[in-house]
């Protein structure tokens, strides 16, 4: 399983680093050789917390290029002209997004007949599902921000019961890690269940 170190100017709710796995491993790639990208130009599309903003802040802080996150929500006409720039400037542009492009409710549709054009000779980028190994590396970091102590047994006993998400687990690490601190004991497998339920149910609450 490959790790990328992040800056030290990362968040500190963040991960200290990028798990790379079967989820995310082609994007990786993809984001090394920008130049490669139709009119340099890649969309990244992922779940909440599947790492699009911690990709994007490696890629410009590594000084392959610029990124935009959140792009539905800018104004259409000044996503366009950061596009524009970029073609000027030969630079790449990597624009993320929570939707996917299209018509249809809860998806991102551009309403700006040059931009959609632009926008869709791009390279699209997506970030997928992790696998059993992912899911444990992805545990295993959350748990380490937390100072939290989840050994192979914990991580082998959750990986087949948790939400098969990047937010899945880290809602799962978050909740072990109150529960824990809650009952003043170590995390047991009593603790691991009841976890579980609350994730599952949607419990968790917000830390």
């Amino acid at each position: 399983m490959r790790q990328i170190a992040l800056p030290l100017s990362a968040a500190r709710e963040d991960p200290p680093r990028i798990v790379v796995g079967n989820a995310n491993g082609a994007v990786l790639d993809a984001l090394m050789e920008p130049d490669k990208w139709p009119f340099r130009t890649a969309i990244l599309f992922g779940p909440p917390r599947s790492g699009k903003s911690l990709m994007a802040r490696w890629f410009v802080e590594s000084g392959r290029g610029d990124a935009l996150d959140n792009a539905p929500d800018m104004d259409e006409a000044e996503l366009f002209h950061c596009w524009n720039r970029a073609q000027e400037n030969c630079r790449p542009l990597l624009i993320l997004t929570d939707r996917r492009r299209g018509a249809g409710e809860g998806r991102w549709h551009v309403g700006l007949p040059d931009l959609a054009s632009r926008l869709g000779a791009a390279l699209e980028l997506e970030i997928g599902e992790p696998d059993d190994e992912m899911l444990i590396a992805l545990m295993e970091v959350h748990a380490e921000m937390r100072s939290l102590i989840l050994d192979h047994s914990a991580t082998q006993y959750l990986v087949g019961r948790c939400e098969r998400s990047h937010l899945g687990v880290e809602r799962l690490v978050a909740a072990i890690d109150r529960l824990s601190l809650e009952r003043k004991q170590a995390p047991t497998m009593a603790i691991w269940r009841d976890a579980l339920i609350e994730t599952k149910r949607g419990g968790w609450g917000e830390d």
